[in-house]
């Protein structure tokens, strides 16, 4: 179901504005994360520890009572968390959790359809993860359906009508085959308050399933930023692609028609899972909370300069690190786990 927006006047905020709390989802023992629960709990466990200090968090979990538990247990207070009972698939809240706009001087929460990243995997109940949490009375603002398939890491926003995103993805002909790239820039302007679309056309990372979703490549930041992965080994295979997609960056203007503030992120060793496949390992799937940055390292001897990388463009916010080594076992990372959830939003 699609509700037809009257607004005059949208903006999606940009992802380093305050915020209520960071959006998470427990792996179900049950689910793709069995084999290696122990790792991404201690995951979880380190972006709560780190992301509860300085806002709220909200947890979907199949059985809440496992992350309560393995909280209490890791020396985290529950008094920041709020936990609600949510069947899921997976645990990436980026993409099937709730979008925040202002329209018309109120904040509005969308609910985009998620189908699996383009029908790759199984979403049915992540499809409705923000319904049953706007049932239980997360939200204390409206929660409104859109037709269109959107993942919240193929967009980025720099609150100021600048939408940042790739062709790959949003053109992929598995989420909104009836939709031409006029049409969804029309929708993306309509429901997101997108004055200007930057589409990259190239670059993409090996063990990607989003088809490039642009928190895995290049991030907007502040004072017109732009942090991006790149390749400086001519003999990887991303070394091409990534160049081409730094020659877009370089060509792409803000909307005063001067050039951004490019910072390159450092290129990490390969990383490979058990059965020898290639792992999307990316600093730029860093979390801008309240106060600091998550950022994604993977005991690398590139972590450091990542960090001082992120450091420079949020030079007012602590940047913290988290090993996600683990994470990319299933072929995403830090962001792609979180979903802020922006100022006025929590009941």
């Amino acid at each position: 179901m699609t509700i037809s927006n009257s607004y005059t006047d949208v903006r999606m905020p940009a992802e380093w504005e305050p915020q209520d709390a960071v959006l998470l989802a427990w792996p179900d023992p049950q689910g793709d994360w069995g084999p290696i629960l122990a790792e991404i709990e201690g995951v979880m466990v380190e972006i709560i520890r780190h992301a509860s200090a300085f806002e709220k968090i909200v947890i979907a979990a199949p059985d809440p009572h496992r992350p309560a538990s393995v909280l209490r247990s890791s020396g985290i207070s529950l008094e920041n968390i709020h936990l609600y009972a949510v069947a899921n698939n997976d645990t990436w809240a980026r993409d099937f959790g709730p979008i925040t706009v202002e329209a018309d001087g109120n904040t509005v929460l969308y609910d985009f359809c998620f189908n699996g990243w383009g029908l790759k995997y199984p979403a049915n109940l992540d499809n409705q993860i923000n319904r049953s949490l706007a049932v239980q009375g997360a939200w204390k603002v409206p929660l409104q359906p859109q037709g269109l398939v959107l993942e919240g890491g193929s967009i980025e926003s720099d609150g100021e009508g600048t939408l940042l995103t790739t062709a790959k993805c949003l053109l992929s002909p598995k989420r909104n085959p009836q939709l031409d790239k006029y049409a969804i820039e029309q929708r993306l302007r309509h429901t997101l308050g997108a004055k200007r679309i930057l589409w990259l056309n190239q670059g993409s990372l090996a063990g990607d399933d989003t088809d490039g979703h642009i928190d895995t490549l290049a991030r907007l930041c502040p004072q017109d930023t732009l942090v991006y992965v790149r390749c400086d080994d001519p003999t990887d295979e991303h070394f091409a692609p990534l160049r081409a997609m730094e020659e877009e960056l370089q060509e792409f203007r803000t909307s005063t028609g001067a050039g951004y503030r490019l910072l390159p992120l450092p290129w990490p060793q390969p990383k490979f899972n058990p059965e020898h496949e290639r792992l999307p390992a990316t600093y730029a799937n860093y979390l801008v909370i309240n106060g600091a940055v998550l950022v994604p390292t993977y005991a690398d001897p590139a972590d450091p300069v990542a960090l001082e990388v992120i450091a420079s463009a949020y030079p007012e916010r602590e940047i913290i690190g988290i090993d996600c080594s683990s994470v990319i076992l299933q072929h995403g990372s830090l962001h792609c786990l979180t979903m802020q959830l922006p100022k006025g939003i929590l009941a």
